[in-house]
C-alpha cells in the first residue's frame, strides 16, 4: 500500500518535471520576445514621432499618435509572448479571461482608467496646446507635456506640477493665452477736488502712449465708483496674454500714471477719517424712559 503511494508520488513528479521542461523553452521565448519588443517599441516609438511631424500639425494629436502606436507594440510583444509561453493560449482564452476579470480589474484600477481616457479625450478635443499658460485650481503656469495619464505645468516659480488628466478634464481651467489679446483692468483713484475731465483724459493719454498696449481694442477710462477717500477710475487696455507681459506693462502704466499724476498736481490720496469729538459731561447717550 505505501510502496502503490510513493510510486503515486513519484510518478506525480516526474510528470511534472517532464512538464516543466517542455515549457522552459516556451518561457525563454517569451522572455526573448518581452525583451525585444521593449527595443521594437522604441523604435517604433522614434519612427511614429518622425511621421506624426511630418503628417501632422497639432502637438497633442502627435503626441496621441505616438502614445498609440507605443502601446499597440507592447501589447502585440505581449501577446506573443503568452501565445510562445503557453501554446495552448488561443484568442478566445485571451478574451475570455479579459471578460472574466474585466469589472475586478475595472474596480482596481478606475483611476489610472479614468486618466487614461481623460487624457485621449484632451489630446482629441485640445482644449488648450503645449505652451499655453493655464490656471487650474490652485497652480498657474506653463503647460509642458500633455500624457495619456497626467499634465504637466510648469509654474512661473519654476515648479514642475503633475496633475491628473481627470482633475483637468472635470475642473474648471482658465487659458490665458487661449487668444491673442488679454485685457488689464487697473484700479486708481483721485482726491474729490479733482477735475475729473482732466484725469480721464490724462489716464487716457498715458495709457494709449505706452509701448506693448494695443490699439485695438481702444483703451477705456472708466469712473467707477465714490469711495470713502476717492472717485475711482478703472483703466482698461489691451496686451498681449502672455503673463510676463502683463505684468511688464502694468508696472509700466503704473510708474507713468503716477508720474503724470505728479505733474498735473492730481492727488492719490491716502485713506481719509473723521473724527468727532462730544464733551462728554455735556452729551450722554442715557435716554431716560
Amino acid at each position: 500500500m505505501i510502496n502503490k503511494f510513493l510510486n503515486t508520488v513519484i510518478d506525480a513528479i516526474n510528470d511534472l518535471i517532464a512538464d516543466t521542461i517542455k515549457i522552459i523553452p516556451g518561457l525563454i521565448g517569451g522572455l526573448i520576445v518581452i525583451f525585444l519588443t521593449r527595443y521594437i517599441a522604441h523604435w517604433t516609438e522614434n519612427f511614429a514621432n518622425k511621421i506624426a511631424i511630418k503628417t501632422i500639425k497639432s502637438r497633442s494629436l502627435q503626441i496621441l499618435f505616438i502614445k498609440s502606436i507605443y502601446i499597440t507594440t507592447w501589447v502585440v510583444g505581449v501577446f506573443l509572448a503568452a501565445i510562445m509561453s503557453f501554446p495552448g493560449l488561443s484568442l478566445g482564452n485571451v478574451i475570455g479571461a479579459l471578460g472574466l476579470g474585466s469589472v475586478a480589474i475595472g474596480f482596481a484600477f478606475q483611476d489610472i482608467f479614468k486618466n487614461f481616457l481623460a487624457g485621449i479625450l484632451l489630446l482629441l478635443q485640445e482644449p488648450f496646446r503645449i505652451g499655453d499658460e493655464v490656471v487650474v485650481q490652485d497652480y498657474q503656469g506653463f503647460v509642458e507635456h500633455i500624457d495619456i495619464r497626467t499634465t504637466t505645468i510648469r509654474t512661473y516659480q519654476g515648479e514642475k506640477i503633475l496633475i491628473p488628466n481627470a482633475t483637468i478634464f472635470t475642473n474648471s481651467v482658465q487659458v490665458r493665452t487661449g487668444y491673442d489679446k488679454r485685457r488689464t483692468d487697473l484700479g486708481v483713484g483721485v482726491d474729490y477736488n479733482t477735475s475729473l475731465a482732466q484725469a480721464q483724459n490724462l489716464l487716457f493719454d498715458v495709457i494709449t502712449s505706452l509701448d506693448g498696449v494695443l490699439k485695438e481694442p481702444t483703451p477705456e477710462i472708466d469712473l467707477v465708483n465714490f469711495g470713502d477717500s476717492s472717485i475711482d477710475f478703472v483703466v482698461r487696455y489691451w496686451t498681449l496674454p502672455q503673463q510676463k507681459t502683463v505684468r511688464y506693462i502694468q508696472t509700466k502704466a503704473i510708474i507713468a500714471i503716477k508720474k503724470a499724476f505728479d505733474k498735473a498736481s492730481i492727488t492719490i490720496p491716502y485713506p481719509i477719517r473723521t473724527l468727532y469729538y462730544f464733551d462728554q459731561d455735556k452729551y450722554s447717550d442715557y435716554i431716560p424712559n
